[in-house]
């Protein structure tokens, strides 16, 4: 995040993160990437002893009483240690811990927020299915209202922590006669008898985070674990698309700020016909253009997070978010390629971690939310906010600024159907 907009607080707990990014010992990095490490218990426990997660939350439930900005620039300094880190960071001390602060009992607090935060527990959300990712409400796996108890069965799929986790923020039908709002419940399940880990994931990039497939089988939740109301999981689902979605975006702008740093060191050294390749402009606009593609990004991100901050409205927050996290990993894929293209054939090697970062960004536009969702979100809100402004006559009307603005010219084929939908 610019330095300019931070306050001295949100400075000093950026130069605490930077110290735990220094923390991290390579070796963990490379066996990440090789899977030899299946998820990185330690440094989730190393995070959580310098008390760097979950800092918007409550100091009561292990948090800092700190807000979206100061996660946002979090997120982006962890991310510099490869995308995987700021993943399996966020899923639990911003996803998980996210549903029970906002929806849980003070019990389910204290039980699973305040160790989770500490990195003395670890979580995992389970929302994909085998046939459902991004459509919220045709998940299969259901839930039995057994009365003290329910009973799970069902599969969750590409499940981040799944290897890791102690327990995990489930969704599953409950009320399945009901209409899609009402037929959902989230649950926090814990490991134990019924739940399998199936199968782990052999993955293009963002490896080492424990991804796997989940098979819950008559597995006992105690009704205490219902997070919020009994068949309430979509009000869960809706708050939890800010961490989900504007986490994301801010992680993916530090998982792609080393790629530019290295393109940078790399052409300033490198010769080619005499020169140092940045001072030839097909190197030095694709640099030039990466560097704005990041800067533009991390404006982007501070004012959705100013704007969630500030609670503006949520139809708002909507659009923002998922402008965010579209235009915000696209173009960080896009700053990896430039500095790819400027690097040349040795980015495509393991001599420089160029390769890594390109296989790991490429994940950003499609988990928590393809861009093509983000876009769908985003045109929906933006015509209800269009036409919810102009129904107050709050803005001027240009389409009058014309020289022969006249109406008999303006043929649709209904006027006010389009209205009508929004």
């Amino acid at each position: 995040m610019f330095d300019y907009m931070m306050s001295k607080n949100q400075m000093k707990i950026r130069d605490e993160v930077r110290e735990l990014v220094k923390w991290v010992p390579r070796q963990m990095i490379l066996d990440m990437d090789l899977d030899k490490i299946k998820f990185p218990k330690e440094f989730l426990r190393e995070a959580g002893r310098r008390n760097l997660m979950g800092c918007r939350y409550p100091k009561k439930w292990g948090g800092r009483d700190m807000d979206w900005v100061t996660t946002c620039m979090i997120m982006e300094e962890v991310g510099t240690l490869g995308y995987e880190f700021a993943c399996v960071f966020g899923v639990g001390a911003e996803l998980v811990c996210d549903a029970i602060i906002l929806h849980g009992t003070d019990e389910q607090k204290e039980k699973y927020v305040k160790p989770l935060l500490k990195g003395e527990l670890f979580a995992a959300e389970c929302l994909t299915e085998p046939r459902g990712g991004s459509d919220f409400f045709g998940a299969t796996t259901k839930a039995e209202d057994k009365g003290d108890f329910f009973l799970l069965n069902g599969q969750k799929r590409f499940i981040v922590g799944a290897e890791g986790a102690d327990f995990f923020l489930v969704y599953a039908r409950t009320n399945p006669d009901a209409k899609p709002q009402e037929s959902i419940t989230c649950f926090i399940v814990d490991r134990g008898p019924g739940v399998e880990v199936k199968y782990l994931y052999g993955l293009m990039g963002c490896r080492g985070g424990g991804t796997g497939r989940i098979i819950f089988r008559d597995v006992k939740v105690p009704r205490k674990n219902v997070v919020g109301k009994l068949h309430g999981a979509y009000a869960v689902f809706n708050t939890m698309m800010i961490p989900e979605r504007l986490g994301t975006a801010a992680m993916t702008i530090g998982a792609a700020r080393p790629a530019l740093d290295i393109a940078t060191q790399y052409t300033s050294r490198r010769k080619a016909f005499g020169q140092v390749i940045n001072q030839f402009e097909g190197v030095s606009f694709q640099v030039a253009e990466a560097a704005m593609l990041l800067d533009a990004s991390r404006a982007m991100a501070y004012v959705t997070a100013r704007a969630v901050d500030a609670g503006a409205d949520m139809n708002r927050v909507r659009r923002m978010v998922s402008q965010s996290k579209k235009f915000i990993t696209e173009s960080c894929q896009k700053v990896v390629h430039n500095c790819m293209q400027v690097m040349g054939g040795i980015a495509y090697t393991n001599v420089f971690p160029v390769e890594r970062i390109y296989r790991d960004v490429r994940l950003a536009s499609i988990w928590t939310g393809t861009s093509e969702v983000m876009s769908m979100i985003a045109a929906h809100e933006w015509y209800r906010e269009y036409f919810a402004q102009k129904a107050k006559a709050q803005t001027r009307d240009h389409e009058l600024d014309a020289a022969e603005a006249t109406e008999e010219e303006k043929i649709y084929d209904d006027d006010d159907m389009w209205k009508k939908e929004w």
